[in-house]
């Protein structure tokens, strides 16, 4: 037996208004009085009416889903970042469809399942996206938003937080401090957020006389784990080490303890991002802290603003760092 669809046009039967009064019931910020919502809403439970969001969308050419593309779903700080979306756009009235995508770059058999929900833009966090996609979705008139990074090259609205600034003034705690045996351990080399902390790190730091060690990391802990590990057993022990993200700190720190190297009296660490696991007293992570809510809020601006077509933004935000218990205010 076939569930009935209860319309629209039934619900304001009952509740004895019109139909785009009911439309605007269900519709985020219209205008309505409260007395006809709670009229209308009974209405609504007592037939058990729920509206369609597609149906609205053919008709009103507003289907208020937004795509978000993300590919490291493993990394503690983008599972974050997503539920902060999936809430704050809520609260504005928008539905996520979200795509977790495999490869490194965004495929056209994702695109498309992107156009066929007719989002109103696409979010991308850590996927990559090619130009040639891009001009596509332009010609589509859904823009994209690139979250946590940039590219020069794709002509996106984008907002992230201003690494080289941030990755500058970790090398300024770490000259005070008086370290100079220094080891930075990178994330994907292909990212603008490995690129810029890289930069900001070793250019301060060698204009100060210190070279830095880098060692290639992929943003994940096993990897970290590795390669801290086999730099120990090699017989090299630095006085700090820098991971391009927390995950790549906590590897670090692990292969640290796994050797009996004590934290931060031999080695200090020192992460990026702040997410929760951070904070664990079994870490004590000293971090850059990201603002990754007033991240999210710009891109919420973005998105919600009538130019968001026309212009190209490049927002960076600053954060800050935050000393726990894997650093030392002074050395010594």
């Amino acid at each position: 037996m076939m569930k009935k669809v209860v319309s629209a046009m039934e619900v304001a039967k009952l509740a004895d208004v019109s139909q785009s009064t009911v439309s605007r019931v269900f519709t985020p910020g219209a205008s309505v009085s409260e007395k006809t919502r709670k009229k209308v809403l009974e209405a609504a439970e007592r037939l058990n009416y729920y509206p369609n969001a597609l149906a609205r969308g053919l008709i009103t050419k507003k289907t208020n889903i937004v795509g978000l593309a993300m590919k490291d779903i493993q990394n503690p700080f983008y599972h974050e970042v997503l539920g902060l979306f999936t809430k704050k756009l809520r609260e504005k009235g928008y539905f996520v469809l979200f795509v977790y995508t495999e490869n490194e770059e965004i495929q056209q058999e994702e695109i498309n399942h992107f156009l066929e929900y007719n989002v109103e833009a696409i979010i991308v966090t850590d996927a990559l996206l090619s130009s040639k996609l891009v001009e596509q979705l332009r010609k589509n008139d859904i823009p994209v938003i690139l979250f946590n990074r940039y590219e020069k090259s794709l002509q996106c609205n984008s907002v992230s937080s201003d690494n080289v600034y941030a990755a500058r003034k970790i090398a300024d705690y770490v000259y005070q401090t008086g370290y100079k045996d220094i080891v930075f351990i990178t994330g994907k080399t292909n990212t603008s957020t490995s690129r810029d902390r890289q930069k900001g790190f070793t250019e301060f730091l060698k204009g100060k006389g210190i070279h830095v060690n880098i060692l290639e990391g992929n943003y994940t802990y096993e990897k970290s784990f590795c390669l801290t590990k086999q730099m120990l057993e090699d017989g090299y022990k630095p006085e700090v080490i820098f991971g391009a993200n927390d995950i790549t700190a906590l590897g670090a720190m692990d292969a640290l303890k796994e050797k009996n190297i004590r934290i931060p009296e031999e080695t200090a660490v020192i992460g990026f991002d702040d997410i929760r696991m951070s904070s664990w007293p079994n870490y004590a992570l000293s971090t850059w802290v990201q603002p990754v809510e007033e991240m999210v809020d710009e891109v919420i601006n973005i998105l919600i603003s009538s130019d968001k077509r026309d212009k190209q933004k490049a927002i960076k935000l600053k954060g800050q760092f935050i000393h726990r218990k894997t650093t030392i205010l002074q050395k010594g």
